[in-house]
């Protein structure tokens, strides 16, 4: 992010940031690179700006401070040398989730505001939530996330309450009971109101689930992804709407549906959630009501980013979901997008190194396993609106197939096409 200036003229600068990874063994120094790319990335879309990356070589993170003391001394010594030199570090962001043993070694190290790649997305996803629905599963993950940190999150938990109102501070009224501690009078707040959020979300499903059953006889399309490969541009171009399409994480929160036709076959297309790598089981759960269209729907459209070096990966990661949302059974087919995008480096006629992801031309990859899926694959620019026509061609298709099966007596209604 750039200086900016507010409206008193002002010059304001981003809060900057220190990202911390590890290398382990089953993460080797280029994987734990990408992690940290991606990390920065949802910095970035979070507001801050990261100036300095911190990695160690170790079996697995430590019980007590997820890095050795060494390492997080070194990291201490550079915040503290920082901000002699007038450039403060705002926050360190570890690359995995911490705990509230570790959350606290670290802070009384680094004395700075600490977040793990969970609090991280829980931030942008309470940035990106507009509807009343998003922000109820937002506001529910978080609270779930928060409950076991309680007892380490602030000092003030640990004071000693004696009798009803006496010392809770705003709110705290009458809510105490003799010699209920701070902690577990906050502890008993967040779960009543995780109850209370979960009672709401059930409201919202039953909602939802009538808006769904008023829909009338149409396949359901949805698109399912890892985040920022382009679903929602995809959607636009399909739709012919305007669902918010951003180059940033999570630009979409919210569940849009639209009615597309094509040619003279209606059905309806829902733009999801995206998936992320790490991403908390508790904003699985909390999203499971948003990500019901994704079990409803009678086809899936698997977007992927072709163009970025760890596809397969964030492929891996999006059928894991899809697992715990138990929807591995349904007809799917792949929109391999971003071909605009996609780079490689011509390898010399001498070297015996083996093909990888940067070396291989995009007509060599079409070639690999992908030649298999046939019309279950499609190479895409949603961007440059490249096979777009092609894409509509294989969807009505598809859609055609389903409707015949589900309504077969339409048969007539919709011509096959070559």
């Amino acid at each position: 992010m750039n200086e900016f200036e507010d409206s008193t003229g002002e010059r304001n600068v981003p809060e900057t940031s220190v990202l911390v990874g590890l290398v382990t063994k089953d993460q080797d120094e280029e994987k734990t690179k990408e992690y940290l790319d991606e990390l920065e990335f949802l910095a970035d879309t979070a507001g801050t700006k990261t100036v300095k990356r911190f990695t160690q070589k170790i079996n697995g993170p430590s019980q007590t401070s997820y890095v050795g003391k060494g390492k997080l001394e070194e990291i201490r010594d550079y915040i503290k040398e920082e901000e002699d030199n007038d450039r403060p570090i705002g926050m360190v962001i570890f690359d995995d989730e911490l705990s509230a043993k570790q959350i606290k070694n670290i802070q009384n190290v680094l004395d700075v505001k600490i977040l793990d790649r969970t609090s991280l997305i829980l931030d942008i996803f309470a940035m990106r939530a507009k509807t009343a629905t998003a922000k109820t599963q937002v506001e529910l993950a978080q609270d779930r996330y928060l409950l076991p940190r309680l007892q380490r999150m602030w000092t003030h938990l640990e004071r000693q309450g004696g009798g009803s109102g006496g010392g809770g501070g705003k709110g705290t009224v009458g809510l105490r009971g003799p010699g209920e501690t701070q902690l577990e009078m906050d502890r008993r707040i967040i779960t009543n109101r995780i109850s209370l959020l979960k009672s709401r979300l059930a409201e919202i499903e039953k909602q939802k689930n009538t808006q769904r059953k008023n829909r009338g006889r149409l396949i359901r399309v949805a698109l399912v992804g890892y985040t920022n490969v382009g679903k929602s541009t995809i959607m636009n171009l399909l739709a012919k709407s305007d669902v918010f399409a951003e180059n940033k994480l999570f630009a979409t929160l919210d569940t849009t549906v639209r009615k597309v036709v094509i040619r003279n076959l209606p059905f309806l297309l829902a733009d999801t959630v995206g998936f992320i790598r790490k991403l908390p089981t508790d904003l699985v759960d909390s999203f499971k009501s948003t990500l019901d269209e994704v079990r409803e729907a009678d086809f899936l459209l698997h977007v992927v980013d072709i163009s970025h070096p760890d596809f397969e990966e964030q492929m891996n990661v999006v059928q894991q979901t899809l697992k715990e949302l138990g929807c591995t059974d349904k007809p799917e087919m792949i929109i391999f997008n971003k071909i605009d995008n996609y780079h490689w480096v011509e390898k010399d006629q001498d070297d015996l190194t083996p093909s990888n992801r940067s070396n291989v031309t995009l007509d060599e990859l079409r070639r690999t396993w992908m030649a298999k899926l046939n019309e279950n694959c499609i190479f895409i620019s949603a961007k440059d609106k490249e096979n777009i026509d092609e894409l509509r061609n294989i969807l009505y298709k598809k859609v055609r197939e389903l409707h015949v099966q589900k309504y077969p007596y339409n048969d007539f209604l919709y011509p096959e096409i070559d």
